[in-house]
């Protein structure tokens, strides 16, 4: 089926760790394919990025911050005119590695680390989702949680 279906006002998706990868893949798609897609970064807007609306429809967060998570969620409420969110992917995560590149062990990994990990992958969806949960229902909007083997 294909993302943009016609006769259908525009929809609207929000999209964390939109920066590279998987994220910065999405963005092109669904802005193919007529999306408004608002995103999520701790990084400011490149001004290489190939999406006309990408700077004004960015937001640059630190989702390891509780207080700027939540400084996003009013943000992102702001930007939305028609309050209709039809889509949350949640695809920002952290994977630190330990000396070498190995994964971190839970017994020599600091309770700071993990406090950290669990904040950007796992609390913040729950916040993002929690936050926005009005503008999803309204249209009957779907979550997205993206993770990987690491997770």
């Amino acid at each position: 089926m294909p993302i943009s279906q016609t006769n259908q006002p525009r929809r609207t998706l929000l999209l964390t760790g939109a920066s590279r990868g998987i994220g910065h893949a999405t963005v092109k798609r669904f802005s193919a394919a007529g999306w408004r897609v608002i995103t999520c970064s701790r990084h400011p807007f490149p001004e290489n990025c190939p999406w006309d609306a990408g700077p004004e429809d960015h937001i640059q967060v630190d989702l390891a911050d509780e207080a700027n998570t939540l400084e996003a969620v009013a943000e992102i409420k702001r930007r939305l005119e028609t309050h209709e969110l039809h889509a949350l992917v949640n695809n920002a995560a952290i994977s630190p590695k330990a000396e070498g590149g190995k994964r971190l062990g839970s017994i020599d990994t600091t309770m700071d680390v993990w406090h950290h990990v669990f904040q950007v992958n796992f609390f913040a969806p729950i916040m993002l989702a929690r936050g926005l949960v009005d503008e999803l229902k309204a249209v009957k909007g779907s979550v997205v949680n993206v993770t990987s083997i690491a997770g």
